[in-house]
């Protein structure tokens, strides 16, 4: 299976972050995610494209670029020239999901949509073979360390059949850690974005990430 662990930054340490990322890195991981907040969408604020500008500059791993922000549209272009290689928005916050996916795509960026805990699969089924990601919620967005909503394990499931002959990767985002990871890879999650569980678990993040890899059945 290639299964890929997605640390994201919101649980890092930021006052230490280029080195943290190293570690991520060397320990195996292809893929950061970065969430983009607005305090609008949802209730927090986290960053805006200089930071990746500046991780851009730190490393090669795929910056997948989670914009949970009302008015995505105005921010793909400096998101792009920043240096994000993924960016995915969500669904509930725009009206003509087709027209960013294309915008995305002439930026020469892979595009993704997410859905939250409350949005059913259906509403993402007109868009499927426009994407190369979706993104389910397995929290409900905003904050970092909740915890797992089972209901996610139908929506990846179903995600699963939809999109069997189509070339998209499904990723899991939300209360993944050393309890659940092994049950979003069952039902078929491509890509596991893992917060606290890499960057809190208290183990070094080079074990934290070899423990996910161990128990995914990825080792």
């Amino acid at each position: 299976m290639n299964i890929e662990i997605a640390p994201s930054i919101l649980s890092a340490d930021f006052s230490n972050l280029a080195n943290e990322i190293k570690k991520c890195e060397k320990a195996g991981a292809r893929i950061l995610h970065i969430d983009v907040m607005d305090g609008h969408f949802v209730p927090n604020i986290t960053i805006g494209p200089v930071v990746i500008e500046s991780l851009r500059k730190k490393t090669k791993m795929i910056l997948d670029t989670h914009l949970m922000i009302t008015e995505p549209k105005k921010y793909i272009e400096p998101f792009a020239k920043a240096g994000s290689d993924w960016l995915t928005f969500h669904i509930e916050a725009v009206k003509n999901p087709s027209a960013l996916i294309k915008k995305i795509k002439s930026l020469k960026l892979k595009a993704g949509i997410s859905i939250n805990p409350a949005t059913p699969v259906s509403k993402l089924s007109k868009y499927l073979k426009e994407l190369d990601l979706v993104l389910v919620m397995s929290v409900n967005p905003g904050f970092g360390g909740q915890g797992f909503i089972p209901s996610a394990l139908k929506k990846i499931s179903d995600l699963k059949k939809l999109t069997k002959n189509e070339n998209i990767k499904i990723s899991v985002d939300g209360g993944i850690n050393f309890d659940t990871i092994s049950d979003v890879v069952k039902v078929g999650a491509d890509i596991v974005v893992a917060g606290n569980s890499v960057f809190r678990s208290g183990l070094s993040i080079a074990r934290s990430i070899k423990k996910l890899k161990v128990l995914a059945n990825l080792e």
